[in-house]
């Protein structure tokens, strides 16, 4: 059942003279996956950050926030490069007996096989994977996923977004994507920015 959730009142954000955010303001109840859209340069991605506490807006207000988790997959993948795959994943994993669930997950996004290869030596795909998987088997009350399936060919895509929304059902999700299809997969509802 959703909860009041999360609250974004009236949020400004400018780099210098662009302003990316305008008064931006919306509420995303507890559990519930949405998407953000709106054109290249309008602060999707800033607001991502801020809601991670990784910007600072210049006006507004937020909560909802407090004491919860957060997972993130980034635009960029952010993997230790000469860790495995395997070993990528475990870092966020709290549990030592859950080695088979990550064996598990790998292979459901089609990476058996794949899992001791280092990084650095992993195509981009099979990076973007290592980095969704790495994101949903963390300990998490919020999913922040930036363009999470891109560089995927259609068929990994429609698998990853299917692991990816099962994995995460019942958390809070918010999504930036250009790819309406990305966020029908996942069952997201739209917010677009101003």
């Amino acid at each position: 059942m959703s909860g009041v959730g999360i609250e974004i009142s009236n949020l400004y954000k400018s780099f210098g003279a662009n302003s990316v955010l305008r008064g931006f303001s919306c509420r995303i109840p507890d559990g519930d996956a949405v998407y953000v859209a709106g054109p290249s340069g309008q602060g999707k991605t800033t607001l991502l950050r801020i809601l991670m506490g990784l910007e600072t807006a210049d006006a507004g207000s937020l909560s909802g926030l407090a004491g919860k988790r957060f997972s993130a997959v980034f635009q960029e993948d952010r993997l230790c490069e000469n860790l495995s795959a395997f070993s990528n994943v475990m870092m966020v994993v709290t549990d030592p007996l859950a080695r088979d669930e990550v064996k598990n997950a790998l292979r459901a996004v089609g990476l058996a096989g794949h899992e001791h290869r280092p990084a650095r030596e992993l195509s981009g795909g099979m990076r973007r994977r290592t980095a969704i998987v790495r994101a949903l088997l963390a300990e998490y009350d919020i999913l922040f996923l930036d363009e999470p399936f891109k560089g995927l060919d259609e068929d990994t895509r429609r698998t990853v977004a299917a692991f990816t929304r099962e994995k995460s059902r019942g958390k809070t999700v918010i999504m930036v994507t250009h790819e309406p299809r990305d966020a029908e997969s996942m069952g997201a509802t739209l917010i677009t920015l101003p």
